[in-house]
């Protein structure tokens, strides 16, 4: 059974999301710190960890920084309740692979944790199709393999041009590259393709923004496409 850790400072958060996810075959552990966090990934293997970024003491950021020499390989998903998280692009870079906005809704929950344990679960000679190909590139951000995620979503996009998503990953992808100008190409891609789909008019307004970092990069995924299917 998959083992799932919940770090955060509050109890009230740890509760809901524990219940949340109740439904789930999964076995769910818990944190109310970074410091407690990390002795727990020392002494058990978890498929995927909910990290707070604002806590006392050793705070989501360090924890991130830690996994990311110690446990690259476990997908962790950022909880915030604040929306202009300043280092949003270096969390990318340390492995976050998806940001949960408080507050949120138990099947929001149960929907993001299930896709990211999928998308572990995925081999690349699966991905055929174009959710496939965009979750498996997903996977390789998170796991640092930014060559791999490219590879995976111009095959996306080979698929199915006329879709947002995967430009939109391109462009963060460029981004974490330093490559400012191919991203912002990208964005503007997905917005033509999709003028309705938030995260590219999001990622162009921050990145044509002198003041950028006051506004998180943003991702998406792929529940705002189904969300119009």
């Amino acid at each position: 059974m998959d083992r799932v850790l919940i770090v955060d400072d509050e109890k009230n958060i740890r509760i809901t999301l524990a219940q949340a996810l109740s439904s789930l075959s999964v076995e769910v552990d818990t944190a109310e710190d970074g410091e407690q966090a990390l002795k727990k990934v020392d002494e058990h293997r978890f498929a995927i960890i909910l990290l707070d970024l604002r806590m006392p003491g050793i705070d989501g950021m360090e924890v991130l920084r830690r996994l990311r020499d110690d446990r690259p390989e476990i997908p962790v998903i950022i909880i915030t309740a604040h929306g202009n998280i300043e280092s949003a692009v270096e969390a990318m870079k340390l492995g976050a692979i998806e940001f949960l906005p408080k507050p949120f809704v138990p099947e929001e929950i149960r929907t993001l944790v299930s896709r990211v344990l999928d998308r572990h679960k995925l081999a690349t000679d699966e991905a055929q199709d174009y959710a496939s190909c965009f979750e498996l590139a997903k996977r390789c951000i998170a796991e640092r393999h930014l060559d791999a995620a490219t590879e995976h979503l111009r095959r996306a996009i080979g698929v199915d041009p006329e879709r947002p998503e995967a430009f939109n990953l391109l462009g963060v992808i460029h981004e974490l590259h330093g490559e400012q100008a191919e991203a912002m190409k990208n964005y503007r891609v997905a917005y033509h393709t999709d003028a309705t789909y938030k995260p590219a008019s999001e990622n162009m307004r921050r990145a044509g923004s002198m003041d950028k970092h006051k506004t998180p990069i943003s991702i998406g995924n792929l529940r705002d496409s189904q969300d119009k299917n």
